[in-house]
C-alpha cells in the first residue's frame, strides 16, 4: 500500500514522503495511529493544505521531547529480582517494569515509547532505548540485581555473574607443597620423623 507519512517513521521516511509498505503494517499501525494517510489524490491535497501546520506541530513536539530527554537520558533504574546461581532470572524484566521504574523517579512515559527487542532474563546492566519522538531517542540503564548491594557493585562496573563464577570455581582443598629435591616415591624426612614421634606417643 502507498501511504503519505504525517511524521518521521524510522526506516521509512519523513513528513510528506510517499512510501510503499505492507498492507497489514499500514492498516494495523500507521493509519490508526495517524502516522500516515493513504496515498490518493484527495489525501495528497489534504496533506499539502495542512503541511505547514503539521510541520509546525511536529517541531513543537520535538522540542518538548528534547527537553524531557535531557531529564531522562542516563537515568538508572534498579530492579531487584530473584535469580539462579548462574544469574538467570526467575521470570523477566519487561516494558512495564521499565515504565514503572522511571515513574518512581518522576519520569512519566508511555509504554509504547520503550524500545526493547526482548525481555531481560539475566541479572546485569542493560541499555534500554526510550523513543520520546520519532527524532528524539534517549538511553536509560536497567540495573537488574538480586540485592541492593549487588546493584551497587554493578553500578561500579563489577560483573557480578563473573564474580560468582570465580567464587564457585576457586580451589578450596588444601594442596600440599611438593619438595623438588625428592626422588619419585621418596617420603620426606619430616613426615618420617612425625610418624615416629606419633608411634612413641602411642607406646607411652
Amino acid at each position: 500500500m502507498d501511504i503519505i507519512l504525517l511524521e518521521r517513521v524510522e526506516k521509512l521516511g519523513g513528513i510528506g514522503d510517499v512510501v510503499s509498505v505492507k498492507d497489514g503494517y499500514a492498516r494495523n499501525y500507521l493509519l490508526p495511529n495517524k502516522k500516515a494517510l493513504r496515498a490518493n489524490d484527495a489525501n495528497r491535497k489534504v496533506f499539502e493544505a495542512n503541511r505547514e501546520r503539521l510541520e509546525h506541530e511536529n517541531a513543537n513536539r520535538r522540542v518538548d521531547a528534547e527537553k524531557l530527554g535531557e531529564k531522562i537520558a542516563g537515568a538508572e533504574i534498579v530492579l531487584i529480582r530473584s535469580s539462579s546461581n548462574s544469574g538467570q532470572l526467575y521470570g523477566s524484566v519487561n516494558v512495564r517494569d521499565i515504565v514503572a521504574g522511571l515513574a518512581d523517579q518522576g519520569h512519566h512515559i508511555d509504554k509504547r515509547q520503550v524500545v526493547m527487542g526482548s525481555p531481560i532474563k539475566t541479572i546485569g546492566m542493560f541499555d534500554v532505548t526510550v523513543s520520546l519522538h520519532p527524532e528524539v531517542q534517549v538511553t536509560v540503564k536497567a540495573n537488574v540485581a538480586r540485592s541492593p548491594d549487588e546493584a551497587n557493585q554493578q553500578a561500579q562496573g563489577i560483573d557480578v555473574i563473573a564474580a560468582m563464577f570465580e567464587e564457585d570455581t576457586a580451589p578450596t582443598a588444601f594442596i600440599e607443597a611438593i619438595d623438588p629435591t625428592l626422588e619419585p616415591g621418596e617420603i620426606p624426612a619430616d613426615l618420617i620423623a612425625d610418624a615416629a614421634a606419633s608411634e612413641d606417643d602411642d607406646a607411652a
